[in-house]
Parts: C-alpha cells; sequence; structure tokens
C-alpha cells in the first residue's frame, strides 16, 4: 500500500549536509517527493512510497548526517500533488 506524509524537521538541520542526506536516503528508497530548506531553519519534506519505506526513511530523518541535531520530526498525511522521483527543492 502506499502512503503520502509531510514531514518537518527541526533542531541543526541547515548548513549540515541535510537535504543531500535526504535525497540519497531517499533516492535509494526509491520515494517520490521533495525536501527543502524553510526560512525558519526548519527542513520540509514529502514523501510517497511503500509503507516500509516510509517507516524507514522517518528513522533516518531521526539520526541525520552526522553534523545534524534533530530534535523533532513531525508527520502529518499528505495528499497534495507528488512528483515522480525524488529531489531537493529551493528555500521556502
Amino acid at each position: 500500500m502506499r502512503r503520502s506524509v509531510h514531514v518537518i524537521i527541526t533542531g541543526r538541520v541547515q548548513g549540515v549536509g541535510f537535504r543531500a542526506f535526504v535525497v540519497g536516503e531517499a533516492q535509494a528508497l526509491r520515494l517520490d517527493g521533495w525536501v527543502r530548506n524553510r526560512r525558519d531553519g526548519t527542513v520540509e519534506a514529502v514523501f510517497a512510497g511503500a509503507e516500509q519505506e516510509i517507516q524507514h526513511i522517518l528513522m533516518e530523518l531521526n539520526a541525520g548526517p552526522p553534523a545534524a541535531a534533530v530534535t523533532d520530526v513531525r508527520t502529518a498525511p499528505y495528499e497534495g500533488p507528488m512528483p515522480e522521483g525524488f529531489s531537493a527543492l529551493p528555500t521556502a
């Protein structure tokens, strides 16, 4: 079954390679979606894929790349448009 989630990640998540980390993990899991920095210092992402892969990426987000310090990962269902593949978007 395919699931789509919207995620907001807080903590030290900008300037530490977080978006590149997310792109690599999501592409390895063959997830669709996108990731971007937000002006408020958080990182926002949307993922779509099989439940097992979604759970895996959420665990990876809690760890983040070595220089990150994740304090929270909030998720909500997502029903908006979904691109094919996974990419980084410009800051919003």
